[in-house]
């Protein structure tokens, strides 16, 4: 299994073929999923005693589960939130694997620690930390916002000299915020209360102000960490950053921000001020495999003071002492900023298209994808059947088609994902069935847009 013969040779071949040809599809098949009967009876047992042989088990791959799997990067994917890594990034996701690279340490891999390094000093510049900021790429946003939050209870209990070390720690977020904060809530067993949401689903400091004065003096002793989202999932809109951020101050208490969607706009010029206070944050998240063009799977944790997520997460094991050694060489070891220990170099993609492109081409695709927001927002503001829920903050437009019902709206999307027309499925707002378009591929055009509106008569 461990040799380059002439079957893996002919194998290799087969599989850089299938590769490039997938890269260069424009566009690639929308496809569509399967249900697991189909499935099996297309595919058969495919875990046998004896293989079935690399270039049958590619075979099975192309013709039968790859056509069972939604295309993300397809330009009329607009549900979710959708990808579309750079054609350079797929490449080098390629070489990544073919590099057997472990970068849970600078000792075993120094020089791929460093190049990711490189990319979370950007994305450090563009939300205005410190220089001494840093962290690391996780598998997603869940992760993400986990591992700041355990960081966050870490220092809260650090910092009472023993006092809380027992004591159930508390969260505040937004009834926006994303579902893994009640995740990571649940999986701390920390207690969350929420803050309600204005009408755009908006956390507002006056509104967080309010629930803390409301809380006891016990309470108020629990709190660790206030949560703000820059570009809630369903609705696109940016909580007021600034002023959680400076009633966390006021608390003495960690602010995370959760940007795994939104926080890659902090590129675009245009867009830049509306995330106004996210420069107080302790730590934020932004997932590149969303809207900065990466493949999955890519989280960018970054901390302002990196040496606490090390103090919280480093692990300790007789095998692992000496990575934490006083020299240079030991400076960053991606594991000790997360909860994780293995990892993949999975920042390196995002990295290699950074370094290829330039970041000014990051900030024009953002535009890109804007300016069809824009522009699709008007269409529908024009259209006689449809209405705009709310004008949108960065690249999720929420609407309705008047008159549908919950069935009818779940039809269309399924008969528009059958037909290979458009991937767009039914969202709820205020307890309302809706329709959501969520753009971040700088090729997705108005005119496509157009054609599924069009198809909403």
């Amino acid at each position: 299994m461990h040799e380059h013969d002439a079957e893996i040779e002919e194998l290799t071949e087969a599989i850089v073929a299938y590769s490039v040809e997938r890269v260069r599809l424009d566009p690639p098949p929308l496809d569509r999923s399967r249900s697991y009967a189909d499935l099996l009876a297309a595919a058969g047992q495919t875990i046998t005693p004896d293989g079935l042989g690399g270039l049958r088990a590619l075979e099975v791959f192309t013709e039968v589960l790859a056509p069972a799997t939604i295309s993300v990067d397809h330009t009329k994917f607009l549900a979710f939130v959708p990808a579309a890594p750079t054609e350079a990034s797929v490449l080098f996701d390629f070489v990544v694997g073919a590099s057997s690279i472990y970068a849970g340490s600078w000792m075993e891999g120094s020089g791929a620690v460093f190049a990711e390094n490189q990319a979370l000093r950007w994305l450090a510049d563009l939300a205005g930390l410190p220089e001494t900021a840093g962290g690391v790429f996780v598998s997603g946003g869940t992760g993400g916002n986990l591992s700041a939050l355990i960081a966050a209870r870490f220092d809260w209990r650090r910092r009472s000299d023993g006092r809380n070390d027992r004591v159930r720690g508390l969260m505040i977020a937004s009834t926006g915020s994303h579902s893994s904060i009640a995740s990571a809530a649940r999986a701390m067993d920390a207690d969350l209360i929420t803050v309600p949401a204005d009408e755009r689903g908006r956390l507002h400091g006056d509104a967080l102000q309010a629930v803390v004065d409301a809380l006891d003096t016990d309470d108020l002793a629990r709190v660790f960490a206030i949560i703000a989202t820059a570009g809630t999932t369903n609705a696109g809109v940016i909580d007021d950053l600034d002023g959680a951020g400076r009633i966390a101050e006021q608390l003495g208490v960690w602010f995370h921000v959760d940007g795994a969607y939104g926080a890659a706009a902090l590129c675009s010029s245009t867009v830049r001020p509306k995330f106004a206070g996210i420069e107080r944050c302790d730590s934020f998240i932004v997932d590149p495999h969303k809207w900065l063009f990466a493949p999955f799977d890519c989280c960018a944790l970054v901390y302002r003071q990196p040496e606490i997520g090390r103090a919280a997460h480093t692990q300790h094991a007789e095998y692992l002492d000496v990575l934490h050694g006083d020299e240079p060489v030991h400076e960053w070891n991606p594991s000790d900023y997360a909860h994780h220990l293995s990892r993949r170099a999975r920042g390196l993609p995002f990295w290699f298209s950074l370094a290829t492109y330039g970041t000014n081409e990051y900030a024009t695709s953002v535009d890109i994808t804007l300016a069809v927001t824009a522009s699709t927002a008007e269409l529908i503001r024009r259209s006689d059947h449809l209405e705009l829920l709310m004008e949108p903050d960065l690249s999720v437009l929420l609407f309705r088609r008047i008159g549908w019902t919950p069935a009818e709206y779940q039809a269309w999307s399924d008969a528009a994902l059958l037909a290979g027309e458009a991937f767009v499925v039914p969202t709820t707002w205020r307890g309302e069935t809706v329709l959501r378009f969520c753009f971040v591929n700088p090729l997705t055009t108005v005119e496509q847009a157009g054609q599924i509106i069009a198809s909403l008569v």
